[in-house]
C-alpha cells in the first residue's frame, strides 16, 4: 500500500494547507520521462518519512488551479508546505541523496 495520497484541485486546501504535518506535494505528468524516474523515489520518501511528512501527488494536466497557484512551470516539481505556507520548491529530477538533504534542511 502506498503512503502517497493522490489529490485533485478541490482536495488541495484540506489535504495540504490544513494538514497538521508538513506536506511534500509532487507535481507530475504521465507523459513526462523524468517523472517516471522520480515517481518511485517519491514512494520511497513517503515510506521513509511517514512519521513526519505527508506526501501528496498531483497530475498537472488535471490540477490546473494548483499548478497555477504554486507556479509549477515544469515537471517533475516539488513543493514543500508547513502550516499552510510554501516553504521550499524544486523543479526537475533529483537523486535520492539530494532530495533527502533538501527535505531534511526544511523540515522542522
Amino acid at each position: 500500500m502506498s503512503n502517497v495520497v493522490i489529490l485533485s484541485d478541490p482536495e488541495f486546501e484540506t489535504e495540504v494547507l490544513k494538514s497538521p504535518t508538513p506536506v511534500l506535494a509532487y507535481f507530475w505528468a504521465p507523459w513526462c520521462g523524468p517523472c517516471r524516474l522520480v515517481s518511485p523515489l517519491i514512494e520511497t520518501i513517503a515510506a521513509d518519512y511517514s512519521d513526519r511528512l505527508k506526501v501528496v501527488k498531483l497530475e498537472v494536466d488535471v490540477c490546473p488551479e494548483s499548478v497555477k497557484a504554486y507556479k509549477v512551470e515544469g515537471v517533475p516539481a516539488l513543493r514543500l508546505f508547513h502550516n499552510a505556507d510554501l516553504i521550499a520548491t524544486h523543479e526537475g529530477a533529483i537523486p535520492k541523496p539530494k532530495l533527502m538533504e533538501w527535505i531534511d534542511s526544511h523540515l522542522p
